[in-house]
């Protein structure tokens, strides 16, 4: 197998700019889960190559949904809480709601649980198995407040259905 990974530093001032790191991300993405089915390796990889590639997080990782809590999987950044119970926090809203959760400042969303107290905004994007039913959220940390908006919820989506076609 071979994969070329970027060392392009990206900017996030614009959609144009967000455009254009996600259009590099998903055929890096696609070398690093070609021919690859193993869960953690894949997830463990997807982890890295976000947190390593996108300006201006300090925590990207997986939450998988194991009865009514989320269990924290593979990541990049500091430790994290453990477990999640379904509808807590941005995470296990995610998991209620269905959809991506763009948050501007974690502080004004009602039940935020803050594993790093440096982290001032959020994305959450559901994961769902063969079946269409989540399995878990990909998880995205900020310490700027209003680093995400609806263009990195598209860009980080197109990159979770590549690691869904995995699963």
């Amino acid at each position: 197998m071979t994969f070329t990974l970027s060392d392009t530093a990206y900017g996030t001032d614009s959609a144009d700019a967000k455009n254009a790191m996600y259009n590099d991300l998903r055929p890096q993405l696609q070398g690093l889960l070609h021919g690859e089915t193993d869960l953690i390796a894949n997830t463990a990889n997807f982890s890295s190559l976000v947190f390593n590639s996108m300006p201006g997080l300090n925590w990207a990782g997986f939450y998988f949904l194991k009865g009514d809590e989320l269990v924290l999987g593979p990541f990049q950044g500091k430790p994290a809480c453990i477990r999640i119970k379904k509808g807590r926090g941005v995470c296990g809203t995610t998991v209620v709601e269905g959809k991506s959760i763009v948050v501007p400042d974690v502080h004004a969303f009602p039940g935020h649980i803050a594993c790093d107290v440096n982290s001032r905004s959020e994305l959450v994007v559901p994961v769902r198995g063969p079946d269409g039913a989540i399995v878990g959220v990909f998880d995205l940390d900020s310490p700027l407040p209003n680093r995400f908006d609806q263009t990195d919820a598209d860009g980080i989506e197109s990159l979770v259905k590549l690691l869904e076609a995995t699963l």
